[in-house]
């Protein structure tokens, strides 16, 4: 039997996006162009996006995802095809647009299962410089985006609950069952940032994750300040670093399973030496893992981040990164990101550092960005500046 949230429940979702996640948790502006990414099968909220960006003043321009088209274009394409990026048409788009909405919703997770990922890795690299395009803006401060998902048989299939369970999950974590969910959002936030400001008066030269099966040091390095999700994510409960990735020393399990490329990974165990990743295993998805981690740069990390158990109230596992990155349950979550760094994390004007500039602060960059969780106990001790250390995390909760 299928299920689909009420009315109110999607137009609480709206306007949560519109109003709240875009513009760095102040909504838009009147005159303002958002960007909708929707695939076919999350129709109900498009309706629902259109309508409150209309009562907003602003502008939508609709990008309307066909499902299940990528496998057969995998399948036919050519070099050429893999290679082609329509250069005037995406920067058009950057040009014309102020936020993008881009929506998460799949009929079938495993749609690339079986696709060679070179042509997958080989499609993201002709796409680099509308990533490199979208960044600028961002970083220039004209360009916001946010991330979120809907629910479908699909999805709720592979976290092994039914479709009404997992939106149940989407309620409570989005807080669309609260009367004034912007409200909550902002309290949320709000802890968040008191976290990161924490985090940044600390003075961390380094990281030490410890628990049974994780004993990971990270260095953060010079020019570097803590970040919150500010909207890009809803949910966002995580408090992130683009830390130094050539000062990762150690090993790390994730215990949850992680979909990329339309395959499934398993029992993740990842070792570091000098920044890199030396071994990788995998009980289901080891060749997968290996060839995107052979891809240039992402055998180095570019994120590290913890969730507080007490912000979230995800506590199932929901088989897309964006929730289970904030998963809360018993000890929260800690989790990296292979690939590229994010520039915002540099605390002054990062238009004005060259790619030189980023390499010499150890900025990764790499068309990968991916990130494998850690939902298990562990105790995060930082090493300060003054030689002295502190424990600021235990058993899944921030104690700064």
């Amino acid at each position: 039997m299928t299920y689909t949230p009420n009315q109110k429940i999607l137009e609480n979702y709206a306007k949560i996006l519109v109003n709240f996640a875009l513009g760095g948790g102040t909504g838009i502006k009147k005159g303002e162009v958002v960007f909708l990414e929707i695939p076919e099968c999350a129709k109900p909220i498009l309706i629902e996006l259109q309508k409150t960006i209309l009562k907003s003043g602003g502008h939508y321009i609709t990008h309307y995802l066909p499902d299940e088209t990528a496998r057969h274009f995998f399948e036919l394409a050519e070099e050429h095809h893999l290679d082609f990026f329509a250069h005037h048409f995406y920067k058009g788009r950057i040009e014309n647009i102020d936020h993008t909405i881009a929506i998460l919703a799949e009929t079938n997770k495993k749609e690339l299962e079986g696709i060679e990922s070179s042509k997958i890795l080989r499609k993201s690299k002709a796409m680099k410089p509308y990533k490199e395009w979208k960044e600028k803006k961002e970083q220039e401060g004209k360009y916001t985006w946010t991330l979120a998902l809907y629910g479908t048989e699909a999805a709720a299939k592979e976290a092994g609950i039914t479709l009404e369970e997992y939106w149940e999950q989407i309620i409570k974590a989005c807080y669309l069952d609260k009367e004034n969910p912007i409200e909550h959002w902002k309290k949320s936030i709000a802890e968040v940032e008191r976290l990161k400001d924490k985090l940044d008066e600390l003075k961390i030269e380094k990281l030490r994750i410890k628990g049974e099966r994780v004993d990971l040091t990270i260095k953060l390095g010079k020019g570097r300040k803590w970040m919150g999700g500010s909207g890009r994510n809803i949910p966002s409960f995580e408090v992130f670093i683009s830390p130094d990735w050539r000062g990762t020393e150690g090993h790390v399990f994730f215990d949850q399973p992680l979909y990329r490329y339309g395959n499934l990974m398993k029992d993740i165990f990842l070792k570091f030496e000098s920044g890199k990743v030396v071994e990788a295993t995998a009980k289901e998805g080891e060749k997968i893992l290996k060839e995107m981690i052979a891809t240039e740069n992402a055998d180095k990390i570019g994120e590290f981040s913890l969730t507080d158990s007490r912000l979230s109230r995800i506590d199932k596992f929901m088989a897309e990164t964006l929730f289970d990155e904030n998963f809360g349950g018993i000890f929260g979550n800690f989790h990296i990101a292979l690939g590229s760094a994010y520039k915002d994390s540099y605390p002054e004007d990062s238009t004005k550092l060259k790619k030189e500039d980023w390499e010499k602060l150890g900025y990764n960059e790499s068309v990968v960005h991916t990130d494998i969780v850690s939902s298990e106990k562990r105790e995060v001790t930082a090493f300060l500046e003054d030689g002295s250390s502190k424990i600021i995390y235990k058993d899944g909760i921030f104690i700064i």
